[in-house]
């Protein structure tokens, strides 16, 4: 059967069948499909993923938040708990390269879209589960969303300042570094794939991917055996790491070593603080951290991020002006993001996928669909006739962009 996808594109000729919802599976296939698979979403015919309902903002009646996780797919309007569609929904999953589902646990079982209902048609498929906790873990089969799982995980307990509250971090990175996971896993069991002709089962956990996601920070706690402690925006280990005032705003800088941070005496003109036996080394410094860090905001403070920024990077220093999500996004240039054109906003602009292979994609992305908007096309791919398409609408088994609504 042959599939969409991005001529030319890696993983052209791929389907994926994406039956999860909200964050971290839908990022997941996002990026699948930034790679050229064909990814196909299924979505219930009444409201679809919970994130068309989470705006403001929108745009032409599309929330922000679906639009940013759904570029470059397709959207099949099923209701799984009516037989036809659950049928085409096997029927699509059965005949995919790969199906990625966030159901709790036994949900998919129930529903005849379990891994051994579906590798016993189909033995070269790879299938993803992601859940909220690991199967040995005292919650196995619980929910879990983002903010949970940051506060589970530790994420939590060390952002923040040092004496304030713990606090979340301010995007749902517990969400996005589960989705990589689980992108990196499915991409090897497609490897492996190739080679044995076999599928395989892949999980992913979201407090498994914070844990993983701890590096340095939770090595440093199994080191020392005592808990970690919040650092607010400086480094535990590292000094000078943090931000600092200047005239206008504030600049982060990153000494990661002795030679960065002598670089970095020369550029704000206090070659002393690098002679200086107190910061002669970077554990030195960590142990004067209060003393150099009031020295280096005298001399931040009289001049403006920009200027510093500049300066310290001519010198092969790590710096940057802290600057904020639209200021970002604008000052990155035109490969931060990609313009798709949407059915109903017009073009709209996306977050680019940071990876690039090769050259750009072969053809444009196409914007994230409208619930059911491509029912008829994928059910006719799948050899369904237009009568019987006709009768599953008229059951309500499924829906076309026409006949299902977003929820709001």
């Amino acid at each position: 059967m042959s599939t969409p996808g991005s001529p030319g594109a890696p993983l052209a000729g791929l389907r994926v069948a994406d039956l999860s919802r909200v964050l971290a599976g839908p990022y997941c296939t996002m990026l699948l499909a930034d790679l050229g698979a064909d990814v196909v979403k299924v979505e219930h015919p009444l409201g679809g993923d919970d994130t068309r309902a989470w705006h403001p903002p929108e745009l032409a009646g599309q929330s922000a938040y679906f639009l940013s996780v759904n570029r470059g797919k397709r959207s099949v309007a099923l209701d799984l708990k009516h037989e036809q569609g659950r049928a085409a929904a096997v029927e699509l999953c059965a005949r995919a390269d790969v199906v990625l589902e966030n159901f709790r646990p036994g949900v998919a079982d129930r529903l005849g879209l379990g891994w051994e209902q579906l590798r016993a048609r189909n033995p070269r498929l790879v299938y993803c589960s992601i859940t909220a906790y690991p199967e040995d873990h005292p919650a196995a089969g619980g929910a879990g969303l983002d903010a949970v799982l940051q506060a589970e995980s530790g994420l939590m307990h060390i952002t923040g300042e040092p004496n304030g509250a713990p606090a979340k971090v301010g995007v749902a990175v517990v969400d996005v570094l589960t989705g990589l996971n689980a992108a990196t896993a499915i991409l090897a069991a497609l490897h492996r794939r190739t080679a044995t002709g076999q599928g395989t089962r892949v999980t992913v956990s979201m407090l498994g991917a914070a844990l993983s996601g701890l590096v340095n920070v939770g090595q440093n706690a199994l080191v020392t055996g005592t808990e970690v402690a919040r650092y607010g925006n400086a480094h535990a280990s590292i000094v000078p790491y943090q931000p600092f005032p200047t005239s206008d705003g504030q600049i982060m800088v990153a000494a990661g070593n002795d030679n960065l941070y002598r670089r970095l005496c020369q550029v704000i003109g206090r070659p002393d603080l690098a002679d200086d036996p107190r910061f002669a080394t970077n554990p030195d410094r960590v142990r004067h951290r209060e003393t150099l860090v009031a020295e280096l905001s005298r001399v931040f403070v009289t001049r403006t991020a920009q200027e510093w920024a500049e300066a310290l990077r001519a010198a092969g220093v790590p710096a940057g002006k802290v600057q904020g999500v639209l200021e970002a996004l604008r000052a990155a240039g035109p490969s931060a993001t990609v313009t798709v054109e949407h059915p109903l906003a017009g073009p709209i602009d996306t977050i680019a996928p940071a990876f690039r292979i090769g050259t750009a994609p072969a053809t444009a992305p196409t914007a994230p669909p409208l619930l059911g908007q491509h029912t008829r096309e994928v059910l006719t791919e799948l050899g369904y006739s237009a009568e019987q398409i006709a009768d599953m609408e008229q059951s309500h088994a499924i829906g076309n962009s026409t006949t299902t609504r977003s929820a709001s």
